[in-house]
């Protein structure tokens, strides 16, 4: 039953209890009292309908600090398992995991939200970092999960922000999945391996990544590099990287720039003493597009495991 119908049902449940005790001046006020009760009750159940976002299936607008970010959920909530949230990558919306969650929800509770700048969400109303991106996150599981327990399942962006996320709030953070996550030391790394004297293609790579991670892009979010990853303790934790070698066909620092984003996805497994780091290996970037079955073993794992 959806939120609205159920917010419907108890409205005209105390409704019906209204009327009942109007119906006569001679009912007993042992009745009255019970009744009164009732409607106690079910004033209590159709505030928790109306105020846990945790109930709603589709998608919707969600007020947050900041505006509006859109949220989806589908799948029914199950005992004992934690909620799985999803998160794209820069420059995506939502839609791009809609394949993703519409799959996982056969079994579980799937949710997934647009940052600001992407999909349908507001744009930013000023320049944004990555804490400002977990704030994001918080108020988006505080809607959609509550205390229950959440994986965070992201790719790119998305993994690094769940990354830095989940030594916050241990509590509720109960698994990780990062679908070829940006690097903790992406500047470093593109700024160690092209000089500021390349020419050519590698010069036009440098410049871009560096425009891009000092806020020129959709979420206007700059990302600095940061070598300390903090440990969220022993969670079942799953890194997943490309293993087409895209990066490798860059001109001269190709071979040295897949080094590096190796060395990158094997610098996240400190987040856990239960990581593993796996390779996609007929995928590019976005291995939930290229190889989706890879995206969903490595969630449904880190789910049973969390639920276990």
């Amino acid at each position: 039953m959806s939120r609205t119908t159920r917010t419907t049902a108890l409205t005209a449940l105390l409704s019906a209890v209204a009327v009942t005790s109007l119906t006569g001046c001679s009912i007993a006020s042992e009745v009255r009292d019970g009744l009164g009760e009732v409607r106690t009750d079910l004033e209590s159940a159709a505030e928790e309908v109306m105020t846990e976002g945790q109930l709603f299936t589709g998608a919707k607008m969600l007020e947050v600090e900041g505006g509006s970010v859109n949220v989806s959920c589908s799948g029914a909530p199950v005992q004992d398992r934690p909620v799985i949230v999803l998160m794209a990558g820069m420059g995506d919306g939502l839609d791009t995991l809609a394949d993703i969650q519409e799959t996982l929800s056969e079994q579980d509770r799937v949710c997934s939200y647009d940052r600001f700048g992407e999909g349908e969400s507001d744009q930013p109303t000023g320049p944004q970092t990555i804490d400002d991106g977990k704030a994001t996150l918080r108020a988006v599981l505080d809607d959609i999960a509550g205390d229950q327990e959440v994986v965070l399942a992201g790719h790119s962006l998305g993994g690094l922000i769940a990354a830095r996320y989940a030594p916050d709030d241990q509590d509720r953070v109960k698994g990780l999945v990062l679908l070829d996550a940006t690097s903790p030391t992406m500047i470093d790394d593109i700024t160690g391996v092209i000089p500021e004297s390349a020419t050519g293609e590698g010069a036009e790579v440098r410049t871009q990544n560096l425009a891009i991670f000092q806020g020129g892009n959709p979420e206007n979010i700059t990302i600095e590099s940061d070598p300390e990853v903090r440990s969220a303790g022993d969670i079942p934790l799953e890194v997943v990287r490309h293993g087409v070698r895209y990066l490798g066909e860059i001109a001269e620092y190709g071979d040295d720039l897949e080094r590096v984003w190796t060395e990158g996805q094997e610098k996240w497994l400190e987040l856990s003493t239960a990581g593993r780091l796996s390779v996609a290996e007929e995928s590019g970037h976005y291995i939930h597009v290229d190889q989706p079955e890879v995206a969903l073993d490595a969630i449904r794992t880190v789910t049973d495991q969390a639920a276990g």
